[in-house]
């Protein structure tokens, strides 16, 4: 089963970056492009919650259906129970390292379904892909998060 791990830190608190993720319109805004998101349904997050959303990818819609696991003030793992791949764990942890500063470490397991959306998810789930995915995602969290401090 393939492994992708990534992470960085960010200039806020815990509690701050815990509310970032929690908000239902995160996956909105940590989505890059040219990537559009549908959200379907998204229940807040809590443990068993479901978020319903289509990732359009072009013309391709990647339909998923994710429910939130191990949900605490530390992070928490989306499983897709329905979706493009043939198994999906993405789990977010979030560690204090100073009142002011937090890593977030991003840690996915996944497989790849056979024929042709095996094909679509070999490409679009490569770790060169993953890497720009989340790299876009640490640039967006960061600016988000000061953007946020300096509202306050």
């Amino acid at each position: 089963m393939p492994v992708f791990d990534f992470s960085f830190t960010v200039d806020a608190p815990l509690s701050a970056v815990r509310d970032f993720h929690s908000d239902t319109s995160a996956l909105k805004r940590l989505t890059p492009p040219p990537t559009f998101v549908r959200l379907m349904s998204i229940e807040p997050l809590a443990e068993g919650s479901v978020s319903k959303f289509v990732l359009w990818v072009g013309p391709l819609p990647l339909r998923w259906t994710a429910v939130h696991r191990d949900v605490s003030d530390r992070g928490f793992t989306d499983v897709q129970a329905a979706g493009p791949a043939a198994a999906w764990a993405h789990t977010h942890t979030f560690t204090p390292l100073s009142d002011s500063r937090t890593r977030i470490d991003e840690h996915i397991e996944y497989e790849h379904k056979t024929g042709a959306w095996g094909i679509v998810t070999r490409l679009l789930f490569s770790k060169p892909n993953l890497w720009l995915m989340f790299s876009y995602r640490r640039f967006v969290t960061r600016w988000f998060l000061r953007r946020r401090s300096v509202l306050r």
